[in-house]
């Protein structure tokens, strides 16, 4: 013989399934779904689901290309990304221009998958984050070394165009992982003019450089003013290939974002 639930029953057992699914999970997992530009505070936020598909530009950011080309495209989730090209030595950046960042220290983080990094020729460099302003270094939070005697192509912060010269402090500890997306994220601390880096989360200390501690010349390393921050791709030395890199969630802020 059935039987029947009693209406007190049924009501106890509708409110636990009608629990809204933010206080089931909690607070703190409730936040990490929001999307990352719907925070307040960021300095410069892009996620590209705005972008129509097949553009490359935006009345949010500029572009600098020579070689090269940027376009918002699907990735494989269906969500929009920035596909990032470059022939040659070419270059290709997404450029945040008039950026003003409190005491000149930011936090950044960006998603990226690189198809492949350069294994010729021996100790090709390249680029995928810049930032410049009023002073003479180009400080390069983002950069990399084919290093032949390793075999290896290695991530390494970097510099140009300033008293310390031309220089990237690339580590063994941290391999340029292609074809696999990576959540990078890096600051920039004028205090010390100081650039740390994490991946996927960790960091990675090794990386670390500062005013006395880098890999140039054996003079203090400053940061200069920051107004402008690029993101992309530049292989400065002479290449007949091409390569391919996909962006996105790029966000700057005065404060950790996180992956």
């Amino acid at each position: 013989m059935r039987k029947r639930l009693s209406s007190a029953v049924l009501a106890v057992l509708l409110s636990v399934v009608a629990l809204p699914v933010a206080d089931a999970a909690g607070p703190d997992q409730a936040d990490r779904r929001l999307k990352t530009c719907a925070r307040a505070g960021l300095l410069f936020c892009e996620d590209f689901q705005h972008v129509p598909t097949g553009a490359g530009t935006s009345l949010k950011w500029g572009v600098d290309t020579r070689n090269g080309s940027l376009e918002v495209e699907r990735d494989r989730r269906g969500q929009k990304v920035l596909h990032v090209r470059a022939e040659g030595n070419g270059r290709a950046f997404l450029k945040v221009d008039d950026f003003a960042a409190p005491g000149n220290s930011f936090y950044g983080r960006v998603r990226v998958r690189v198809e492949a990094f350069p294994d010729a020729p021996d100790w090709a460099h390249y680029t995928l984050i810049e930032a410049t302003g009023d002073g003479p270094e180009v400080v390069r939070p983002l950069g990399g070394q084919y290093v032949p005697t390793l075999d290896k192509a290695l991530w390494g912060v970097g510099a140009d165009g300033g008293p310390t010269g031309d220089w990237t402090n690339w580590r063994e500890s941290a391999p340029s992982k292609a074809d696999v997306w990576q959540c990078v994220e890096w600051r920039m601390d004028a205090s010390d003019n100081r650039i740390t880096l994490w991946f996927d989360g960790v960091p990675n200390p090794d990386l670390t450089v500062s005013t006395r501690e880098h890999g140039g010349n054996q003079v203090d390393f400053l940061f200069p003013k920051f107004d402008t921050v690029k993101l992309g791709w530049q292989l400065y030395q002479p290449n007949e290939g091409s390569y391919d890199l996909w962006l996105d969630d790029i966000a700057l802020g005065s404060e950790r974002i996180g992956c």
